[in-house]
Order: structure tokens, then C-alpha cells, then sequence
């Protein structure tokens, strides 16, 4: 009995050491490094040659992973399929058989340097031009030899084999506190319905939230604990705007991918490791800007630009007042606008406002006193929760851009975002970070279905990277691809008829063009 007992004990010990991956020693850590980031152990900068001219090149701006993936395994790039480099197909005979019938003799250690410095084959035959030769020293290349022996071993943080465990950063307190609270509402929702259906793969997922607090630093702070410390595999919804540009760099260093509509507010991330099912702040004003174009006539201005003055909003004004400017647009002028203290040049034509909704709807109030009542435009996110206290002289001059619109929403889309309202005790607040979140979380279960059993954050991201015309019952058709990150690019343009309290689409959604 006792015997048994051990022996039990020893099984379900072993069972638990491989559910986790066992750690590198420093040799491998270093390893991974090179085969990840290109740097040497030592710090010294490694170089590759690259092409029949030898054209010499940092190994950081080309390392093994971005073309055999983190997991050794390969994906397509250029044209070019790069071949599975786990240590138990190089070492095998028969894992050289190419599609010409071929055998080729199996790897050693000495023929995989060569390969690695010469570009040569385990026969000696020369390997596809586009793969570098790298100038490694000798402890750099075994330290890249002993990695890709643990390659195919070595998990991605946050997955085991029968757990998913995500992270985000959403405010418990201060201005976005509510906001906070509704994204978590979602996500708590969302994991609880996909374990309850049997995981991901098997898989139950866990959701850890952390508050990135008041400022930079603080934000900083939680980021680094979800992924040094909870070791999450990939982040969802974060809504943390005091990141700003850090965030993107943090993750593509991690090689953590994000789904979460970030550039609502202004937040342009432009990453790798970043989707987003959203348009941005960016695109909707841009589509509004389209609209007045073609149907309002107001090109010859004067028109004005307000902003709160800080980085992301002035940005996204910039780069409006830009579009404009090249899209024919004339007296374009911007100026950053605090609704407690400045007071706005009148005589605009147009006003396209940006900031929060209360200081929407004074700023109105301030334009219908001086007797002006200008088209306005704004994004619905920012706005939404006072446009109909807007002064009635607006009805039908106030323009807005919504990600998506009623109709857009399909019947089981419509019923699973009320049942999961009805489960968390939400209402209709943050409509437009309600169906983020709920959308980013379908994201990720069809990227990790797609990724299959043996998931990585490098399949995950090629799998997301492949999704075309995605359904989520509740927006336009999502697109991602090599180069597009941003899987809606334009907005529904509706107006308000303001003594009615009625909503008109003007301009149904249409992708716009690629802004440089």
C-alpha cells in the first residue's frame, strides 16, 4: 500500500513537472536570446552576411526566430517557407528527406555550425540565399546549439496544458474607474463563457487584472508584474493611456501579443504584436472628415481643430489637421482647449472636437450663446454620454463616427452580448468598450482554435494575422493581415435630431484609406 502510494505520488509528481516547461540552464538562456533578439551573451554586437554580395548586417535586425517562429517550427516569409529547426528533425535522417526525394545525412553539431556560418546543408549543398550567415563565436554558437535542442520544449509563458492564463491593466479608480470597471465586466464575462463551453483546446482560461494607477510610472510598474511575475501569455482590452507608445515596445521585447481596441482614444501603437478590432480615433475622424467632403460643402472653412493638450490627443489632431489640409480643406486651424478655462475663437465653419463629452456639450452651449451654431463633428466614444444635452440649434449639424451601428449586429450577436450584460449586471454604459472587449475575447479564442493544441504567443500571432471577414455578430466584417493590424478602418457617420432624441446613419461604413 505504501509502495503504491509513492508510486502515485511519483506519477502525478512527473505529470505536473511536464504540464511546465523545465528551466533553461544559462547556456540555453543565452541561446534563446541570440535566437530571439540576435545579441550575444557577451554583449558584443553579432553580425550576419546576407546575400551572394555578403552585405554585412546586426543579427538583431534579422534574428532566427523572425523566420523559423518562436518555436522553431517555421512560417512563410517573402515567399520563402524556412524549415522546421527543432533539434529532433535536424538530428534525424529521416527528418531530411526534402520534397526533390532526397536524403540528406543527419545534423550534428558540427554540421549545424556550418549551416549557421556557411549557409550549407548537412550533404554540403548551399542552403536558400535568403538565409544569413552569421558570425558567431564559439561559445555564442554553442550556446544557440544547446537552445535549439530545448526549442520545441520551451513553452511560451502563461500556457500549460490544460490552463490560458491572459492579463490586462484596467483602473479601479480615478476619471476611467467606470470604464474600468465595465471592460472587466466583459472579459469576466466572456472567460466565464468559454470555460463553462470546455476551455480553449482544453484549456480553462484565467483573467488577471491589475490597476496601472494614476501615472507612467505606476502603469509601468503593473505591466512589468503581469508579465515578470504572473507570466501571462498574452495581454486582452488593456485600457491604460499613460503607457502610450512604451506599451508596444514592452510587448514586441516580451513577444506578448495584445488584442484590444488601444487607439480609440488617440493611442497609436503600431506593432507586431498588437490587433485591434476597432477603427481608432485616427480613422473615425477621417471618415468624418470624408463625409463633410463630399456632402456638406464646407472646404473653404475656416475650420477648427480642438484638443485636449496632451500627446495622444494632440497627435491625432495633427494628423487630422494634416488630412484636411491635403484633401483640399482651406483655413484649418488647431488649437488645444481646456473647456474649464479657454475660450474658443468663434467664425468656424466646421469644428472637429476632441476630448471628453462634457466638454462637448459646453463648448456647444458657449457657441449657441455667441448665436453660432458651426457643423461639429466628434467621435462617438469620446462623446456619446452627453450628446443629447447638446443645445437643440445643433439637430442635424452634429456629425459623429461610430465603429458600428445597430444594424450591424446580427441576432446571435445581439442575444450573446445581452446574456452576458444580464450575467455581469450591465447596462448599455461604454457601449463602444462593452463590444471591444467582447470582440477582442472572440479574437482570441478563434486565434488560439486556429493556433491548435501545441499554441504559442508566434502561432497566435499568425493565426490573428490570417483572419478575414471575421463575424462578431456586433460590428462590420474584421480583417487583419501581414501589414494590417486594425481590423476596421473607417466608422459609420451619423447624425442627431436632437428635440426627437433620434440618430440617422448619413454615411454608412466604408474602409478608408491608409493614412502615411
Amino acid at each position: 500500500m505504501k509502495t503504491s502510494l509513492v508510486l502515485g505520488l511519483l506519477l502525478l509528481g512527473g505529470i505536473h513537472c511536464t504540464a511546465h516547461a523545465l528551466a533553461l540552464t544559462p547556456s540555453e538562456s543565452a541561446g534563446k536570446r541570440l535566437y530571439r533578439e540576435g545579441l550575444s551573451e557577451s554583449g558584443e554586437p553579432v553580425m550576419a552576411r546576407v546575400g551572394a554580395a555578403d552585405m554585412i548586417l546586426p543579427a538583431s535586425s534579422l534574428p532566427c526566430a523572425n523566420c523559423h517562429g518562436a518555436d522553431g517550427q517555421g512560417r512563410p516569409e517573402g515567399g520563402v517557407r524556412p524549415p522546421d529547426i527543432s533539434w529532433s528533425r535536424l538530428s534525424s535522417r529521416y527528418g531530411q528527406e526534402q520534397v526533390n526525394g532526397r536524403d540528406y545525412p543527419a545534423y550534428t553539431e558540427g554540421a549545424l555550425a556550418r549551416a549557421i556560418a556557411e549557409g550549407r546543408d548537412s550533404a554540403n549543398n548551399r542552403l536558400d540565399p535568403a538565409m544569413p550567415r552569421f558570425v558567431l563565436s564559439m561559445k555564442d554558437q554553442r550556446n544557440l546549439t544547446a537552445y535549439l535542442k530545448r526549442v520545441a520544449d520551451d513553452r511560451d509563458p502563461g500556457l500549460t496544458a490544460d490552463s490560458l492564463h491572459l492579463g490586462t491593466l484596467l483602473p479601479s479608480q480615478g476619471p476611467l474607474a467606470d470604464e474600468g470597471a465595465t471592460v472587466a465586466a466583459v472579459l469576466k464575462g466572456s472567460v466565464e463563457r468559454i470555460n463553462v463551453a470546455g476551455g480553449i483546446h482544453g484549456r480553462q482560461v484565467s483573467l488577471t487584472i491589475l490597476d496601472p494607477g494614476p501615472d507612467r510610472a505606476s502603469a509601468e510598474l503593473a505591466l512589468e508584474q503581469l508579465i515578470e511575475q504572473e507570466q501571462v501569455f498574452a495581454l486582452i482590452s488593456p485600457l491604460a493611456p499613460a503607457l502610450d507608445v512604451d506599451l508596444a515596445a514592452r510587448l514586441e521585447q516580451a513577444g506578448i501579443p495584445l488584442i484590444g481596441p488601444l487607439s480609440l482614444q488617440g493611442m497609436v501603437q503600431a506593432s507586431r504584436q498588437i490587433f485591434e478590432p476597432l477603427p481608432g480615433l485616427r480613422e473615425q475622424l477621417i471618415a468624418l472628415a470624408d463625409y463633410g467632403t463630399a456632402n456638406l460643402r464646407v472646404l473653404k472653412g475656416p475650420t477648427l481643430i480642438t484638443y485636449p493638450d496632451e500627446p495622444s490627443q494632440r497627435q491625432a489632431a495633427q494628423d487630422l489637421g494634416q488630412y484636411l489640409q491635403d484633401h483640399g480643406w482651406q483655413e484649418v486651424r488647431l488649437q488645444a482647449y481646456d473647456e474649464a478655462q479657454d475660450e474658443l475663437p468663434l467664425g468656424s465653419r466646421s469644428v472637429f472636437y476632441l476630448g471628453s463629452g462634457r466638454g462637448f456639450s459646453r463648448l456647444a452651449e458657449r457657441l449657441q450663446k455667441a448665436g453660432q451654431v458651426p457643423y461639429l463633428f466628434a467621435a462617438s466614444n469620446q462623446v456619446a454620454g452627453d450628446v443629447l444635452q447638446m443645445p437643440s440649434g445643433f439637430s442635424r449639424r452634429l456629425f459623429l463616427a461610430y465603429p458600428f451601428v445597430p444594424s450591424d449586429w446580427t441576432l446571435a450577436g445581439r442575444l450573446a452580448l445581452t446574456q452576458l450584460r444580464e450575467n455581469q449586471g450591465l447596462g448599455g454604459q461604454h457601449a463602444v468598450l462593452q463590444v471591444g472587449a467582447y470582440s477582442s475575447m472572440l479574437l482570441l479564442g478563434e486565434g488560439m482554435k486556429q493556433a491548435g493544441r501545441d499554441a504559442s504567443r508566434e502561432k497566435l500571432i499568425s493565426a490573428l494575422e490570417g483572419l478575414h471577414d471575421f463575424e462578431t455578430g456586433l460590428t462590420p466584417l474584421i480583417n487583419f493581415g501581414p501589414g494590417r493590424r486594425l481590423g476596421l478602418s473607417g466608422a459609420h457617420v451619423v447624425t442627431v435630431d436632437l428635440p426627437d432624441q433620434r440618430f440617422f446613419v448619413v454615411a454608412p461604413y466604408k474602409p478608408i484609406a491608409a493614412m502615411p
